[in-house]
């Protein structure tokens, strides 16, 4: 089974999918990384150099790519992969798409110095602008990212027990 986790920046996605992959004993893609590696530049500069476009473009491409493949998978997506297009319905057409919901100010405690320099639209902010922007941000995607085929509540769970939650809706749904 594929599964697609999504969700907002900083809320976990490539840190619960390597784990979750090592429980599952699945590889693991992290889709930021990949394309960053293919095209030999970071998200920022492909934004700033190329375009929120042809990031967009890149995403919709290795969704296509990763469906394709053969075999079970872990895949960690950006945080605006599923509100662009129609990526949602086509990650929970090609497995199953899992939103990892967390709060603004949840997210915010979670992201080191480096967490924000590396993300542009966070590059700058103060911790009050930050979850001011995240709050508004995370209300426009927040539609998108409930058409996931799941939803798990991170706010009171540690990372072990929402590997644990996310492993019950995989045997569940193989059932």
């Amino acid at each position: 089974m594929k599964i697609f986790l999504v969700g907002y920046m900083g809320c976990g996605k490539s840190s619960l999918g390597r784990k979750l992959a090592k429980a599952c004993n699945a590889p693991f893609y992290d889709m930021d990384s990949i394309i960053e590696q293919r095209e030999g530049a970071t998200i920022s500069d492909i934004f700033h150099f190329a375009g929120e476009q042809y990031f967009r473009d890149k995403e919709r491409e290795l969704i296509e790519e990763l469906g394709a493949m053969q075999g079970d998978m872990i895949i960690s997506t950006g945080g605006g992969a599923p509100a662009w297009s129609d990526n949602m319905e086509r990650m929970n057409a090609l497995g199953e798409a899992v939103y990892l919901r967390r709060t603004a100010k949840q997210i915010a405690s979670r992201l080191s110095p480096r967490g924000r320099y590396k993300r542009p639209k966070l590059r700058g902010l103060n911790d009050e602008e930050l979850v001011a922007f995240m709050t508004a941000n995370m209300a426009e995607r927040e539609p998108f990212y409930l058409r996931a085929a799941h939803c798990v509540e991170c706010a009171e769970l540690s990372d072990e027990a929402i590997i644990d939650v996310i492993l019950d809706l995989i045997k569940k749904n193989e059932q």
